[in-house]
């Protein structure tokens, strides 16, 4: 290994001198003749290229038991010292926790929001309330009533026992009357999210879909929104696992925690959506 970085630095080096030299070759007409009288070097260089790559192909790899044996246990104590820092990034989290609770007055109206505004559940009744410039009319959603406009902030939505949830942040300019598509989370520029449906897992911003290659039924979802990144990230709240992130580079607007709980699915899908709020006063630093 220590050979071939050595190897690989002066053939960079080698690399450099050949893109200076064809750099030059407008302004210096003997150009031409540096490359002829050097082609046997160049045709040196080609092969110590070719040897480095047939000595790093994986196929040519050898390994004994030994060998075989030290690769596995590194790999193990890379896993282990993986999972130690678990609890040191979720403190390190958990400590942009910030307090939010759900703004009733922009749930659509099959949506019943809990007094504590911290939790959203579908009714197939449709409800009798105030059509308000800022209700969902057609979309299952709901926002929070607080947004944010600086610093870092970290939410956990419970999702356990739900077969189809979205989940994410949006500027409160997001579309909410009518079937327009961009009413949808994720499904305009106004928005982030991650949707589980049908057993799948997708990321949406912009309209554009990123699968995701997770099949377990995650209890908790963590969202962290960090401004000065410009960064919307998702997590499987419980060992800190990344699932998908958005860099916006800035957010041009206050941002709004944004739930969809989803229909009932005859029953498969009635539990509520839940903001499990633990506040910090970090949150803002």
């Amino acid at each position: 290994m220590e050979r071939n970085c050595s190897l690989i630095q002066e053939i960079e080096q080698e690399l450099a001198r050949l893109t200076v030299a064809l750099d030059q070759t407008d302004t210096n007409p003997d150009i031409m003749s540096f490359f002829s009288s050097s082609e046997q070097h160049d045709m040196d260089t080609v092969n110590r290229v070719m040897d480095l790559l047939n000595r790093t192909d994986p196929s040519s790899v050898s390994l004994d038991e030994a060998k075989a044996e030290q690769i596995l246990s590194l790999t193990n104590n890379m896993l282990v010292l993986i999972c130690s820092q678990t609890p040191i990034i979720k403190k390190l989290v958990n400590s942009y926790s910030s307090e939010v609770c759900l703004d009733p007055e922009t749930a659509h109206p099959k949506l019943i929001i809990s007094s504590k505004g911290d939790s959203a559940t579908y009714t197939d009744t449709w409800q009798q309330l105030p059509n308000l410039p800022g209700r969902f009319d057609t979309t299952l959603n709901v926002i929070s009533s607080q947004g944010f406009i600086f610093g870092r902030h970290y939410w956990e939505i419970d999702v356990a026992g739900k077969t189809y949830w979205e989940l994410g942040v949006t500027y409160p300019t997001i579309p909410r009357k009518g079937t327009t598509e961009e009413c949808w989370l994720g499904r305009g520029d106004e928005s982030w999210c991650v949707e589980f449906f049908d057993g799948e897992y997708t990321a949406w911003h912009g309209g554009v879909p990123h699968q995701l290659p997770f099949t377990k039924h995650f209890c908790r979802i963590g969202v962290l929104c960090s401004f000065p990144a410009g960064l919307v990230t998702f997590l499987e709240a419980d060992n800190m696992m990344p699932l998908f992130s958005f860099c916006a580079a800035t957010f041009s607007d206050c941002l709004h925690l944004a739930l969809c709980p989803g229909h009932d699915h005859s029953g498969t899908n009635a539990k509520p959506i839940v903001i499990c709020n633990t506040s910090s006063p970090t949150s803002d630093l």
